[in-house]
């Protein structure tokens, strides 16, 4: 059972939150904020009914225009020129207090006169920062067109910073993005890993290595797909996304596309897997945390937030470059440690659910008395 401050009983408090279209890390923090706060109403882009859990549900939930767009669950990110003028239209109410959960435009809520304005950012936003080789690929028309309109968006994504009276960053990788982009400060608070609901097994492993990631092209699944099917190891790949059907035409009969899956059951596979592959670049990450909750070593690439969630030699190796040979190498030297389950769990506790309230209760506190 969580423990919130008796402060913040006090508090009239507005969420917001980019979109509400799934459960993933994101949404684990804003659920604990929900869970905080019962009676604040949820700002947002656009809102899947069913796709979030029931405690982020129960909120009165507020979209935006494009919530009305015919496609737009489906399509979301084709909209992108139109997601400030969307956040831009959102008014919410007289309140203390807005927390925005945001990557991208939740933190331009503009709060009304005497609100102050506290942003959990997991990132200023990926499409007009960082990751455009990524998300726009090679074709040369797309590319093109994207350029001015993302020369566009970050203009108004650091105008539209000084909404927010306080940041707090997922990670140092992320609050030094903060200070580059917008010229602010920010506390750092990580975000929480279900310990209590994720255990450790058995000391003995599967015959399978694992992914648990959305399948876009940042994330890089597939150096992992391209490295099993050269070695022709065992590897099971939770999630869904556009990278999926070429994934599977580069996939060798070792790999097995397992899609989406309700958490126990991927809390099955953490407990039975040899180790969690992480190969792409994540501002901070919490899947290799809940690896590690379940006692399991990671191999991830040494950039972003995983420098700050695995520990070399302890918890997980490193691999230097994203290629297939350097994946490669790092899963054959994690293969032969003796890995002790309890230490990997341990490390994994440093960021439970109570910690990230704890953080957060700080940042608020500091917010408001600015």
């Amino acid at each position: 059972m969580l423990k919130f401050p008796e402060s913040w009983s006090k508090l009239n408090v507005v969420l917001c939150h980019d979109w509400l279209t799934g459960m993933r890390g994101g949404e684990r923090v804003l659920e604990i904020l929900c869970q905080a706060f019962p009676e604040a109403p949820i700002f947002t882009m656009i809102h899947n009914p069913g796709s979030v859990s029931d405690i982020i549900s129960s909120h009165k939930i507020k979209t935006s225009y494009l919530q009305n767009v015919p496609g737009i669950m489906d399509h979301y990110r084709m909209f992108l020129p139109l997601f400030p003028s969307a956040v831009n239209g959102m008014r919410p109410p007289e309140a203390d207090l807005v927390i925005s959960t945001s990557h991208c435009i939740a933190k331009a809520l503009q709060p009304r006169k005497g609100c102050r304005h506290l942003c959990y950012c997991f990132t200023p936003m990926r499409y007009a920062w960082t990751f455009f080789d990524e998300y726009f690929g090679d074709n040369a028309a797309k590319r093109l067109a994207a350029k001015p309109i993302l020369a566009c968006l970050r203009r108004w994504d650091r105008h539209s910073s000084r909404r927010v009276d306080r940041f707090v960053a997922i990670s140092s990788h992320v609050q030094k993005r903060i200070n580059r982009f917008y010229g602010r400060e920010a506390d750092i608070v990580f975000p929480p890993v279900e310990t209590g609901r994720l255990t450790a097994g058995n000391e003995t492993s599967g015959d399978y290595d694992l992914i648990v990631s959305a399948l876009v092209p940042y994330k890089r699944v597939d150096l992992a797909v391209g490295a099993y099917t050269r070695m022709g190891r065992a590897l099971k790949v939770v999630g869904i996304g556009g990278e999926l059907s070429r994934l599977k035409e580069k996939a060798g009969p070792c790999i097995e596309f397992l899609e989406w899956l309700p958490d126990s059951d991927v809390h099955d596979l953490y407990r039975g897997c040899r180790m969690l592959i992480f190969p792409g670049e994540e501002d901070f990450g919490i899947v290799p945390l809940e690896a590690q909750a379940c006692g399991k070593p990671v191999v991830a690439f040494r950039k972003g937030g995983a420098l700050e969630t695995v520990v070399d030699g302890e918890t997980g190796v490193f691999f230097n470059e994203q290629t297939e040979s350097s994946l490669t190498d790092a899963i054959e030297r994690c293969g032969k440690i003796q890995w002790n389950s309890a230490a990997i769990r341990s490390n994994a506790e440093r960021f439970s659910p109570q910690e990230f309230v704890n953080g957060i209760a700080n940042s608020i506190s500091r917010c408001m008395e600015s």
